[in-house]
């Protein structure tokens, strides 16, 4: 287990990131005569390609339908409900983005894995590829439909790969009771040798920068690269959340932390044109 070294950008600098070798990143010009690899035809993939000329994939993880009762999001009033009809429940998913960047594979989360059915590895070999390609896995928190993909049994899935997570995530989860965190623990000591722990507002390998989104999770991490911001599970709900962004979920350990995660990233996607991509909002994975 590595820490890095802390390097804090301001916020306002952060869309001008460098790229993983160096290069600045493109313009949308430059982005638009970049070679892009097609998903047409491929089943729970969609894709979107960036302004500095990075593809990044939605994958989602999850076997079939998927909608969250209303009624994980507590009391929610009956004519809020009806005015955005969602009686039958919330359109959601589980999935994890990929992301394809100067030669490079990223990934965020590893979905649920092949015990819990997730279809990662399925979507992957539709892509062409498999999990020795892997550079890089961010992970947004250690919640088991996040890391669950990271093990096949007691081996490790991206032998090849960087493994990042927050060190606020890393140390809250380390000092729970041991009945609450076994299988972090199993992940986490698994991949010691390729983990690297970071504090938040720092620039990360591929010009990507981890941003506070705690709530959900002790060090729950958005990732900002280009213009897409991974949200990982800010949202549970996108079609409550969006537009009532008071509601948490019930999955959410501090809820009034989480309302102001949401409440500022939402804020920042708006203000600066961002995708936003998180493991949880339903097809086609990415919104404006």
């Amino acid at each position: 287990m590595k820490k890095i070294a802390v390097f804090t950008l301001a916020v306002a600098s952060m869309m001008t990131l460098s790229c993983c070798n160096g290069q600045t990143q493109k313009t949308q010009e430059e982005a638009e005569t970049v070679d892009t690899i097609s998903v047409e035809g491929i089943e729970g993939v969609s894709t979107v390609v960036l302004n500095d000329g990075s593809q990044a994939f939605w994958l989602q993880d999850n076997e079939q339908e998927r909608k969250n009762p209303t009624t994980l999001f507590g009391e929610v009033p009956q004519e809020i409900i009806d005015s955005l009809g969602v009686q039958d429940g919330i359109p959601s998913s589980m999935s994890t983005v990929l992301l394809k960047s100067e030669g490079k594979w990223i990934l965020f989360d590893s979905g649920l894995g092949a015990n819990g059915h997730g279809q990662l590895q399925n979507r992957l070999q539709a892509l062409g590829l498999t999990p020795a390609d892997i550079d890089f896995v961010y992970i947004t928190h250690f919640h088991g439909d996040h890391i669950g993909g990271m093990l096949d049994g007691d081996s490790i899935v991206f032998n090849n790969a960087q493994v990042y997570a927050s060190q606020a995530e890393y140390d809250g989860w380390m000092n729970m009771p041991a009945d609450k965190n076994g299988l972090q623990v199993k992940v986490m000591e698994a991949y010691k040798d390729q983990l690297h722990l970071f504090t938040f507002d720092q620039e990360l390998p591929c010009g990507i920068v981890a941003l506070d989104a705690v709530g959900h999770t002790p060090g729950h991490a958005a990732y900002l690269k280009s213009n897409l911001l991974v949200v990982g599970d800010l949202f549970h709900g996108w079609a409550l959340q969006e537009k009532h962004t008071e509601f948490c979920a019930n999955f959410d350990m501090d809820k009034a932390a989480s309302v102001a995660s949401r409440q500022r990233l939402m804020e920042y996607a708006r203000t600066n044109g961002l995708y936003m991509a998180g493991m949880h909002l339903p097809a086609p994975g990415f919104f404006e």
